[in-house]
C-alpha cells in the first residue's frame, strides 16, 4: 500500500519519518498529475503547495484548529490528507468539489472561492474562539501573494495587526503569481523580501566561516551581526508586515519540510498574530506546468499527463471572439483602454495587451478599484473596457452604481462566464449580474446570442459615452449563428410560428386577451438562451398557438419596441440563464405594468439558490431551462389562461 493510500486523516501524518514525508510528497504529485489530467481542474497551484499542506497538518490539529484556504483552489492536497482520495468525479455532479466544501468534510470551513477573503474569515474565527474561552484553538489563514493584492485583505490585515494577543497565523503562499505573474507594488515588495533570504543564507555561511577563525572569529561575527538590521534595511527597506505590527517569519522555502515545520511551530507558539512568508513554485515537479509561461497550468482541461497537451480540442470560444473584436476596436480607436483584475489571459486581453501594452491596466485582484479607476479614465476622455468574470463583478457593484452610473461614466464592462458556469461550483456561477445591474440607473446591458451579435454589441457599447454599458456572454464555445427574420428597432425577430394560418385568433385555441392581439405568445430570448427559446416555441406552436420569438439584444432597460410587441401579444415568456428574481422577466413585467398593461409574463430562469457543482447543461436542466421543460410549462399556462374566463363565468352563475 502506498503512503498516500494509508492516510485517512491528518493524524496519520504524525508518525511519518522525514524520509516518508518526502516520499509522500512525491506520491501526492504523481496522484494529482494522474487524476486531474483526467478531469481537469486547478493543477499547477496544488502541485506548488504539497509540502506546505503536509506541514500545516503536522503542526496544527485540524479540525480542532481551523485552516482557511483563500479561494480554495489550492485545497486538493488538503482533501487528500483529510481522507478524500476519490478524484474520479472531481468537479462533476456527485463527485468532489473543486473547492473546500462543508458538505464534504468537517475539515473544510470556507466554501467561497472569491479571493482575498480568508483573513477576514480567520480573524472572525480567532476572535470568536477567544470570546468563547477556546483560546487554545489555533486559526490559520493561507493566502496567496496574488490574493494579497485585494483591498479586503488589507482591511483585514489592518485590523488583525491592532490585536496583539490574537492567536492567528497568516501563511503567505508566495509563488509570484495569481493566475499570471502578480502585478503591483506589493509584488515588488515581496520580491525585495525574497532577497532577504539570500542575505540570511550569506549570514549563515559567514557565521561558519568567520567563527572558525581562531581567537577573533566570534568577535568579528558579533560585529557583523550587530549591523544586520542596517544591512537588511538596505536590502529590503522597511519590512512592511513588521511595520504594521505583525510578527514576520521568513522567507521560508516552501518545499523544505523541516524549515516549514520549524516556522509554523514558531508561529503556532507565539502569543499573537504571525505572518509566515512561504516561497513556493507553482507547478512544482511537473515540467509541462513549470514550462507553461501563461499560467503554469493554473487550471487545465483534460490533458495527456505525459505531455500536458489537451486531449479535448475546444471550439472557438466566446472569449476568443471578444478578444478579436477588442483588438480590432483598439486599432480603430486610440481612446479605448482595457482593465483586468489579475485575469488578463482568461478574459481575452492578451492580444490587446500585445498590440497596445500602454493601454492595458492589470490592477490585481481588485475589481472595486478597477471599476472606479475606469470611471476616472472615462473622465479624461478615454473609453475603458473592464473585462471580468461575471461572478467577480458582484464585488464591484457599489462602484458600478456610485462611481460609474452616478457620474454617467462611459465605461464598458464585459462579463465573461455569465449565467450558469457549473463545474466550479456555486460561487463561480455568473447568475447574479442581471438582477444586480437591472436596478442601476442609466446602465445599458446587452446579451448577444452568438458571435456575430457579440461583435455588434461591443461596437454599440463602446459608442456610448454618457453612462455604463455591459456586454455579457456565457462560458464555453460559441453557438452557430442564429439569423433574424425581421427587425424592430433594437429587437431582432428570430422566428414566427403559426402566423401564416388562415385560422383567426379565437378559433379552436381561444382568444387569450381579445381581438387586439397579434400573437398568442411572445417568447423573449435573453442572450445564449436563443436555441432553448426557439426549441420551446416550436413545441408550443405545434399545439396550435401562434408564436413569435424575439431577441431584444439590449435587455436592460426594456426597449419601447419590446414593450410594444409585448402589448400586442396574448402572453409573454422570458427565458434567461440568470436569476429569475429581479431579472429581465421581472423588468418586462414592470415595464408593462407602468403603462397599465398587465399582459401575463411567464418568467423562466435560475431559482434563488446556490446550485451544486455540475455541468452548465445540468444546472440549466435542473432549473427547467430546456426546450421540453419550458414548452410543457408554457402549454399548461396557456391552457389555464384560455379556460380562466369560462371558469369565472361559471362561478358567477353558481353564485347567482
Amino acid at each position: 500500500m502506498s503512503l498516500l493510500a494509508s492516510i485517512t486523516g491528518p493524524a496519520d501524518l504524525i508518525g511519518f519519518s522525514r524520509d516518508e514525508l518526502i516520499l509522500l510528497a512525491d506520491e501526492i504529485r504523481d496522484f494529482l498529475v494522474r487524476e486531474v489530467s483526467r478531469t481537469g481542474g486547478h493543477l499547477g497551484p496544488n502541485l506548488g503547495v504539497v509540502e506546505l499542506t503536509i506541514a500545516l497538518h503536522r503542526i496544527f490539529d485540524s479540525p480542532r484548529d481551523t485552516l482557511v484556504f483563500d479561494t480554495g483552489h489550492i485545497g486538493y492536497v488538503h482533501k487528500l490528507l483529510t481522507g478524500r482520495q476519490d478524484f474520479a468525479g472531481l468537479r462533476t455532479r456527485g463527485g468532489l468539489s473543486g473547492y473546500p466544501s462543508r458538505a464534504e468534510s468537517e475539515h473544510d470551513v470556507v466554501e467561497n472561492s472569491h479571493a482575498s477573503t480568508s483573513l477576514s474569515w480567520a480573524e472572525g474565527i480567532a476572535r470568536g474562539r477567544r470570546l468563547r474561552g477556546e483560546g487554545d484553538r489555533h486559526t490559520v489563514a493561507v493566502i496567496g501573494d496574488g490574493a494579497l493584492t485585494g483591498g479586503m485583505a488589507w482591511e483585514a490585515l489592518n485590523d488583525i495587526a491592532a490585536d496583539k494577543d490574537l492567536r492567528l497565523t497568516i501563511v503567505v503562499n508566495d509563488n509570484e503569481r495569481s493566475y499570471a505573474p502578480t502585478a503591483g507594488a506589493l509584488a515588488k515588495h515581496l520580491a525585495l523580501l525574497r532577497t532577504t533570504r539570500s542575505y540570511e543564507e550569506m549570514l549563515t555561511w559567514g557565521r561558519r566561516a568567520i567563527t572558525g577563525t581562531p581567537i577573533v572569529g566570534q568577535r568579528v561575527f558579533g560585529a557583523l551581526h550587530g549591523v544586520k538590521k542596517g544591512i537588511k534595511d538596505i536590502v529590503a527597506p522597511q519590512v512592511l508586515f513588521e511595520d504594521l505590527g505583525l510578527k514576520y517569519v521568513g522567507p521560508v522555502d516552501g518545499h523544505d519540510l523541516d524549515a516549514l515545520q520549524t516556522a509554523l511551530r514558531r508561529a503556532r507558539d507565539f502569543e499573537g498574530p504571525v505572518l509566515v512568508h512561504v516561497l513556493t513554485e507553482k507547478g512544482r515537479g511537473y515540467e509541462p506546468a513549470r514550462s507553461n509561461e501563461d499560467d503554469q497550468f493554473h487550471a487545465v482541461g483534460v490533458i495527456n499527463p505525459e505531455t500536458g497537451l489537451p486531449l479535448e480540442i475546444a471550439g472557438r470560444s466566446w472569449t476568443d471572439n471578444f478578444s478579436d473584436v477588442l483588438e480590432q476596436l483598439g486599432r480603430e480607436r486610440e481612446d479605448i483602454v482595457a482593465l483586468t483584475a489579475a485575469m488578463l489571459i482568461p478574459v481575452g486581453l492578451r492580444g490587446f495587451a500585445q498590440a497596445h501594452p500602454d493601454r492595458v491596466f492589470d490592477v490585481g485582484i481588485a475589481e472595486q478599484h478597477a471599476a472606479t479607476m475606469a470611471a476616472g479614465l472615462a473622465y479624461t476622455g478615454l473609453h475603458p473596457v473592464v473585462a471580468l468574470y461575471s461572478t467577480f463583478l458582484n464585488r464591484a457593484f457599489d462602484q458600478v452604481l456610485m462611481d460609474c452610473a452616478l457620474h454617467r461614466a462611459g465605461v464598458t464592462f464585459v462579463l465573461d462566464r455569465a449565467g450558469a458556469t457549473g463545474s466550479d461550483g456555486a460561487s463561480h456561477n455568473g447568475m447574479w449580474d442581471l438582477s444586480l445591474l437591472s436596478i442601476v440607473p442609466g446602465l445599458r446591458l446587452a446579451a448577444p446570442r452568438d458571435g456575430s451579435q457579440l461583435d455588434q454589441a461591443m461596437r454599440e457599447a463602446v459608442a456610448v459615452s454618457d453612462g455604463p454599458t455591459v456586454v455579457r456572454f456565457p462560458k464555453g464555445s460559441e453557438p452557430e449563428v442564429i439569423p433574424s427574420v425581421d427587425h424592430d428597432g433594437e429587437v431582432d425577430v428570430l422566428a414566427r410560428y403559426g402566423l401564416d394560418h388562415e385560422r383567426l385568433l379565437g378559433d379552436t385555441v381561444g382568444d387569450l386577451r381579445g381581438s387586439g392581439t397579434e400573437v398568442d405568445l411572445l417568447v423573449v430570448s435573453v442572450g445564449a438562451m436563443a436555441s432553448v427559446a426557439l426549441g420551446a416555441a416550436q413545441k408550443v406552436a405545434a399545439q396550435g398557438y401562434r408564436i413569435e420569438v424575439v431577441d431584444p439584444r439590449w435587455v436592460i432597460p426594456v426597449s419601447p419596441q419590446l414593450r410594444g410587441r409585448a402589448r400586442r401579444s396574448g402572453a409573454v415568456a422570458v427565458l434567461e440563464d440568470s436569476l429569475v428574481a429581479g431579472g429581465v422577466g421581472d423588468a418586462v413585467a414592470a415595464a408593462l405594468g407602468q403603462v397599465g398593461d398587465f399582459t401575463p409574463v411567464y418568467r423562466f430562469g435560475l431559482p434563488k439558490a446556490f446550485p451544486e457543482h455540475a455541468s452548465r447543461a445540468q444546472v440549466l436542466a435542473d432549473a427547467g431551462l430546456t426546450p421540453d421543460a419550458v414548452a410543457d410549462r408554457l402549454i399548461a399556462a396557456l391552457e389555464d389562461a384560455r379556460e380562466a374566463p369560462r371558469a369565472e363565468v361559471h362561478e358567477a352563475l353558481r353564485v347567482v
